[in-house]
């Protein structure tokens, strides 16, 4: 019963991890490696998850650099149970993360994965709006490329969140931390369409104040929402390693890069730590090289 408990978790973790922070497949398989070796020295000691404590931890580290794995694979470990219990933490798992203050090996902060303009304007063109879910997928695609939402905040949105009338979103972020983000008129206008038009045909006999709905008539998952997304990019021919989280990448990007001030794209983002929206003004720099490569006659 603990085993499937424990593998519960560790699918709970790596389904967080793809939809939320947009990892490639590869990493995800890591990670999953990294968290199974541990869960088996786990089940060796006779220990429960709730009971681990940084000393275990430190041990379990000893005995795979023992084992001979690299240090490049001893810096993934770390981070890979570093995320682990930040995600039982986070989800009332285990009261105490016993990996908070492992010191994590310096590395050099990768740089996240954005897509251009043209295809944007692609994949958000994709949508039939005159059908019900072309019209909800059209305003949540919008949505989220207009405000630079995580895929679990535009999920979990309700009616009372959306401020119609002065084109706004209330939005609880990470830490419980709420934000105000605006909304332009043209995306506004697909996601009152969706409202007026469509929503009531996912209700299935009972009221719910979640704003966007599956065809169950629940709200709409993380899971589904990807799939979705993947779907629209199919169609329109982009092959891109594409997640929601891609999509909050290019608002950044792309603000940054019509001269948004930094600090204000800090605050749209929701990040704590201006060094993390910093990224942003590294891609934007890459995308201009090589928009002036492309356009100008003597690049």
């Amino acid at each position: 019963m603990k085993n499937k408990l424990y593998n519960d978790y560790l699918d709970g973790f790596l389904d967080n991890a793809w939809a939320e922070q947009g990892l490639s497949k590869n990493t995800l398989i890591s990670y999953e490696n990294d968290i199974k070796i541990f869960l088996v020295f786990i089940k060796e000691n006779k220990l429960k998850i709730s009971d681990i404590q940084q000393s275990h931890l430190n041990t379990f580290i000893s005995k795979r650099l023992q084992d001979g794995i690299s240090s490049r694979s001893i810096m993934r470990l770390i981070s890979s149970l570093k995320k682990f219990f930040v995600y039982l933490s986070s989800h009332n798992h285990i009261k105490v993360n016993p990996a908070e203050n492992i010191e994590s090996p310096r590395k050099v902060k990768t740089l996240p994965h954005t897509i251009d303009v043209e295809s944007v304007d692609k994949l958000l063109g994709a949508p039939d709006t005159k059908t019900r879910f072309g019209a909800r997928d059209k305003a949540m695609l919008e949505i989220l490329y207009a405000c630079g939402l995580r895929v679990s905040e535009l999920v979990s949105l309700r009616f009372s969140q959306v401020v119609m009338e002065s084109n706004f979103l209330r939005v609880m972020g990470k830490g419980k931390k709420e934000r105000i983000i605006p909304i332009n008129d043209y995306a506004l206008s697909f996601l009152k369409n969706y409202i007026d038009n469509f929503r009531s045909d996912f209700i299935k006999n009972k009221r719910t104040d979640s704003l966007f709905l599956s065809n169950r008539g629940k709200e709409m998952t993380r899971h589904s929402f990807w799939h979705i997304l993947k779907k629209y990019a199919a169609l329109v021919g982009i092959d891109a390693h594409l997640s929601p989280h891609t999509l909050r990448h290019a608002f950044a990007t792309h603000m940054i890069n019509n001269g948004a001030d930094l600090r204000v794209v800090q605050l749209l983002l929701g990040h704590s730590d201006l060094s993390t929206t910093q990224l942003y003004t590294h891609i934007a720099k890459n995308e201009l090289k090589e928009l002036h490569c492309k356009n100008h006659p003597r690049a």
